[in-house]
């Protein structure tokens, strides 16, 4: 089935941000519009904005990182690499939600990510009190494996599986943090209204065949 194409209100500087899990997030870089996949990661300017977008490094820093990653040799290859971790992080997430154990292969991948990649934390004092954050400080491409690889450990080891799940409607990965546990859809916006109107105008002609 295809993805729906998202309100604005469901973008982020034309990124999707739907699943409230960094690691879902990163899966929906790449959608499936009309049958067709859709890339949202081309080059190496796009993974930049994401990274922003998803709050990992200030938007001011956009441009001067993008500009130092651009010229970095093996650039191409590095995108390839982290497009295919996107891929097998894909299939461990579906294991996950069907609540199968993950693979050896996909384990060891994750471990190394985490060993090469480790991510640092610091202090933050908030609103009266202290909150611990992940610090991200970007000095080449492959540092961008540190915080995807760490929200994908977190999610696999700190996440109730059954919540895990894709949108009844389309291919996106989400979270469900409802309180009932029981979203279908993606978002309201995007899946949610389009299958309640499908169903509202089902019962409408069932009434009237009556």
């Amino acid at each position: 089935m295809g993805t729906a194409v998202p309100t604005r209100s469901d973008w982020k500087d034309d990124f999707v941000f739907v699943a409230n899990q960094l690691s879902l997030d990163f899966l929906n870089t790449q959608l499936v519009v009309d049958g067709a996949p859709l890339e949202l990661l081309p080059d190496i300017r796009s993974l930049v904005r994401w990274l922003a977008a998803a709050s990992l490094i200030p938007p001011q820093q956009t441009e001067e990182v993008s500009r130092c990653w651009e010229n970095r040799p093996g650039v191409i290859s590095f995108l390839d690499q982290l497009r295919g971790f996107r891929d097998r992080l894909r299939q461990a997430v579906l294991q996950f939600e069907a609540g199968e154990p993950l693979k050896a292969e996909f384990i060891e991948e994750l471990n190394r990510h985490l060993a090469q990649h480790p991510v640092a934390s610091e202090m933050w004092q908030v609103s009266g009190r202290l909150e611990r954050r992940e610090r991200f400080d970007p000095q080449v491409p492959e540092d961008s494996f540190g915080p995807l690889a760490n929200a994908a450990a977190n999610l696999f080891a700190s996440v109730d599986s059954a919540r895990v799940r894709q949108c009844e409607s389309c291919a996106i990965h989400f979270y469900d943090t409802s309180k009932k546990g029981t979203r279908r859809w993606c978002s309201m916006q995007m899946c949610g209204n389009k299958y309640k109107v499908a169903a509202y105008g089902r019962r409408q002609r069932l009434r009237k065949a009556k």
